[in-house]
């Protein structure tokens, strides 16, 4: 049986504006920047630059559509009217607009970039001075290109057995793909091609020079390699019957050696990403003064031509159907634009408020640079300060870099939890990190204090916290637990 009835609820929903406010305002300065290009592409109503003395208000509020609603009962031939004078061009070709005029002598400014060899275009090059038949050198290339950025082949021989045969019809078996991977392992850098650490290790030690440190090396890292990762030293101390300056030339030169031979590759490291700071903090006469990066202000304007466009329509006196629809794209266009910039104006007051805010809620931290003065703070104190919601804050503090008299920092660092103190104040759990990680790093390093002990000491210092939040601040400190601290 079917029934209608009636309901009501409240419902919060956000404006599409509004969803893209808060993209813009979660964007970092070099998102931003892209954000904006993007924009001026899609477009053609907004420029970017100076405004040259016309408003976009003098042609009527964009939220009133009363322009081209009151025109809804004419019909007039689109033939009839000449749409040139009032839209432009933009079809004209580029070579129009270019000269052929440009010679070698002028100057060239243009950014060169360097045409590297890859890593794995490196090992393949270097498997030309092996001499090679034609199915040997496949099995090399496709070991070569099974080994990872870090210079690792993560795969079984027997896996590697079964994909040659699969993918590249070659039918071989484990001793013949052993031994090729044998020469692939001799490439430079050493240790390449490894199939573990352990491997890696070894094949290091190999190509170095003999000598008694080096020899004991290798036999502790292929018998003994279990005990030397758990610094078992007494017991290695013990199997050797070596003094402890023996085994601690032995260490040294393990530690020389490189865990991840690929990554040391000059060709086959990553673009250094830059931070452009979006804020700049700094101390003038004693007092803190806060500057918003210019490249989150850009100066936008709402386009000349097509406020004409929407002006001369407003004036003619015959109007087609064709033309309604060709206005009513103008009018959309500058409504975007003009949207727009009201957002980017409302992005940098966001923006400035809220740094404004913490600046001043960290004000003791900023005027010295010692981590241990910054006060708890949760994005609620920010929020509740300015009058903005918790995700707003959020949005600014996440992604975003200010530039400080004691170096670029993110901002959500300066936020943490607050615990009691013996005297019953709060403090941050940043102060509690930073003296925990001196602690360690004064201890003796041939007896690493346990998490017990740090506890311990700790609360001498007036810090009453548990054993496990002494291992968690540790573990977030990316510092190891004492048994692999341990220094012979």
């Amino acid at each position: 049986m079917l029934k209608q009835s009636l309901q009501f609820k409240l419902s919060q929903k956000l404006s599409p504006q509004q969803i893209q406010l808060m993209k813009l305002i979660q964007l970092p300065t070099q998102a931003f920047e892209q954000r904006l290009q993007e924009e001026l592409v899609e477009n053609p109503a907004l420029e970017n630059g100076k405004e040259e003395n016309l408003e976009y208000d003098d042609f009527g509020d964009t939220n009133n559509n009363d322009d081209y609603d009151e025109y809804e009962g004419e019909r007039i031939d689109a033939e009839d009217i000449n749409i040139d004078e009032y839209l432009s061009n933009d079809e004209t070709p580029d070579y129009k607009y270019q000269t052929n005029n440009y010679s070698d002598d002028d100057e060239d400014n243009s950014m060169p970039f360097i045409a590297g060899v890859t890593f794995h275009q490196d090992l393949l090059n270097q498997l030309n001075t092996f001499i090679l038949n034609d199915e040997e050198r496949d099995i090399a290339e496709f070991l070569v290109g099974s080994i990872d950025d870090m210079g690792y082949i993560r795969r079984s021989i027997q896996d590697i057995v079964d994909d040659l045969a699969f993918t590249q019809g070659i039918y071989t078996d484990e001793k013949t793909v052993t031994r090729i991977l044998n020469i692939v392992q001799e490439l430079e850098p050493s240790g390449v091609a490894a199939r573990d650490l352990q491997e890696c290790l070894l094949l290091q030690l190999k190509h170095k020079t003999p000598t008694d440190s080096i020899e004991l090396a290798i036999d502790v890292i292929e018998n003994q390699f279990d005990a030397f990762t758990k610094k078992h030293y007494e017991k290695l101390l013990l199997k050797y019957e070596i003094s402890k300056e023996q085994l601690r030339k032995v260490i040294d030169e393990i530690e020389k050696l490189n865990p991840k031979p690929g990554g040391a590759y000059d060709g086959n490291q990553k673009p250094i990403e830059h931070v452009v700071p979006d804020f700049t903090i700094r101390i003038v006469d004693g007092e803190l003064e806060l500057l918003l990066n210019g490249r989150n202000t850009p100066e936008l304007h709402v386009s000349k031509d097509y406020q004409e466009m929407l002006q001369s329509y407003k004036v003619s006196s015959e109007k087609s159907n064709a033309q309604k629809d060709a206005v009513q794209f103008i009018k959309q266009k500058l409504d975007s634009a003009k949207w727009f910039i009201d957002a980017i104006r409302q992005r940098q007051e966001t923006l400035y408020v809220t740094m404004n805010a913490i600046m001043h809620y960290q004000e003791e931290y900023f005027l010295d640079g010692d981590e241990t003065k910054l006060k708890p703070m949760i994005l609620k104190d920010i929020a509740d300060l300015i009058g903005l919601d918790i995700s707003t804050v959020s949005r600014v503090a996440n992604s975003k870099y200010v530039e400080t008299p004691y170096g670029t920092k993110l901002i959500k660092d300066f936020f943490s939890e607050a615990m009691k103190n013996d005297q019953g104040e709060d403090v941050s759990t940043i102060e509690i990190k930073k003296i925990l990680e001196v602690v360690i790093s004064e201890e003796d390093k041939k007896k690493p204090l346990p998490d017990d002990k740090l506890a311990e000491m700790l609360k001498e210092r007036g810090y009453p916290i548990a054993r496990r939040t002494v291992a968690k601040y540790r573990e977030q400190l990316d510092i190891p637990v004492a048994r692999l601290r341990k220094e012979i």
